[in-house]
């Protein structure tokens, strides 16, 4: 971003390092930090030194806010963004079968992950929420956010 433009999340204005980035949901980084935990506790012969109090808080802190429990519903909300990583095939994620919710609505990294944490249930509180997926020139009427919010409705029912 240049030096004289303010950055703005309400239009994606959060600077071209962030708009690059892969962004990662809660129960994304659960599965990850679970996996991980799971791996120090198997290499560890003393259990209380197999991981930090900060890895701890941040796993308490993810499943808490994670709005996605299991591995199946994280699937479905969208495609992993770290498909290239050891940590798919170590949690045997079939993402070529999986049906995506949010990775159709062409929503960025940011829109998604949003999305995804807070789970609006209203197109008012989606848009309150995100304002980019209603911006001039989006393809995002208020039908379309709210099927996207119903869609996002079902997994979380199921999970």
């Amino acid at each position: 971003m240049s030096g004289e433009e303010e950055e703005n999340a309400a239009e994606l204005k959060i600077g071209d390092e962030f708009l690059k980035a892969k962004c990662l949901m809660n129960c994304e980084v659960s599965l990850i930090l679970e996996h991980k935990f799971e791996q120090l506790q198997q290499m560890s012969d003393d259990p209380r030194n197999q991981v930090s109090q900060v890895f701890e808080k941040s796993l308490q802190y993810v499943k808490r806010f994670s709005r996605y429990k299991n591995a199946d519903a994280v699937k479905q909300v969208r495609e992993y963004p770290f498909s290239d990583l050891n940590v798919v095939q170590e949690l045997n994620l079939n993402l070529s079968s999986t049906f995506r919710i949010l990775s159709r609505y062409q929503l960025t990294e940011f829109e998604l992950c949003v999305l995804g944490n807070l789970c609006p249930e209203t197109v008012e509180e989606a848009i309150a929420m995100v304002p980019s997926i209603k911006a001039k020139g989006r393809v995002h009427d208020d039908e379309v956010i709210d099927k996207m919010l119903n869609d996002i409705a079902m997994i979380k029912k199921f999970d």
